[in-house]
């Protein structure tokens, strides 16, 4: 649906994009940090604290969850010009937003062979939500929180069974890399002990877990309620959004152009788009349209 030319010049890896969005993505991490950590001051009122505080706990745990998109886009290797830098920051976004990006790599190369499609797609290996409860859980990351414990469980044991996206040969780099993370986390685990703050939970595990629910509702919309066929126009959903969120999700709104041509950097997708557009099926809404249609009918999220 590109032209050849065309495609050419938008798969053209450039450091610039990337490091200025991880650069701003960065900064929003530590503007929220600083906020929700904000002493007391004597010339601002404790309401006025506290709201000051609250708004730094929702762009820290919003930077840190959708750290996930800044992993996803170097997990295809298209932030950057080089593997290197991709696998870096990878890693790294993996590890704020308590993904493995080495196990998410393989497990996201199988979702684009198998887009939506059940017994195939692992994103799928949850049955979506299909009932205003189940929807409404989904939401709250608590399901996501279960899926993460588990699967790192699974991975420090080195066990991957029914996970055909981890073949044999992969599996000690990957165990490696999960054990590696989580030493890291126990080296910020024991520091917050030692220093007696409390300081992974206040800065990592809960802002995380404030963050999580906007994640689940943009990620909700990528698929759901879309056909499970092996057609990349009908299996997955374009949403038009404001700027500030396709920032924070480094263009990710733009899943049908994205599943199309996975090659794309993030910073080409915009311009895909207009390109593609008349062709798309699932497109034309912002996420609330898409939610309010949810809601009015969860049984559309359920698998044939």
């Amino acid at each position: 649906m590109l032209s050849g030319s065309l495609l050419q010049r938008l798969n053209e890896r450039r450091d610039g994009p990337g490091w200025r969005r991880l650069a701003s993505h960065l900064s929003l991490l530590a503007a929220g940090a600083l906020l929700w950590g904000c002493p007391a001051l004597p010339a601002l009122p404790t309401a006025a604290l506290w709201a000051l505080r609250l708004v730094g706990l929702l762009l820290l745990g919003w930077g840190l969850a959708f750290g996930f998109c800044a992993m996803h886009e170097c997990g295809h290797r298209t932030a950057f010009a080089s593997k290197g830098a991709n696998d870096a920051v990878a890693w790294w976004a993996g590890v704020l937003s308590f993904y493995n990006a080495d196990y998410y790599r393989r497990y996201h190369q199988w979702h684009h062979r198998f887009t939506h499609q059940p017994g195939l797609d692992p994103e799928l290996e949850q049955a979506p939500a299909s009932t205003l409860a189940g929807y409404l859980l989904e939401l709250s990351g608590l399901p996501w929180w279960i899926g993460k414990v588990r699967g790192h469980t699974a991975g420090l044991r080195a066990d991957f069974g029914g996970r055909p996206y981890i073949p044999a040969e992969a599996a000690a780099a990957v165990t490696r890399s999960i054990r590696l993370q989580f030493g890291v986390y126990a080296v910020l685990l024991a520091a917050s002990l030692w220093q007696a703050n409390g300081a992974l939970f206040w800065f990592w595990l809960l802002p995380l877990a404030v963050g999580q629910p906007l994640l689940r509702f943009v990620l909700m919309a990528e698929h759901g309620g879309c056909s499970t066929d092996t057609d990349g126009l009908r299996n997955t959903r374009t949403t038009l959004t404001l700027g500030p969120l396709r920032w924070l999700m480094w263009e990710m709104p733009f899943h049908v152009e994205h599943h199309l041509y996975p090659s794309l950097p993030f910073h080409a997708l915009a311009e895909a788009h207009g390109h593609l557009a008349p062709q798309l099926v699932h497109t034309g809404q912002g996420y609330l349209a898409v939610h309010r249609s949810f809601l009015q009918d969860p049984a559309q999220l359920a698998l044939p």
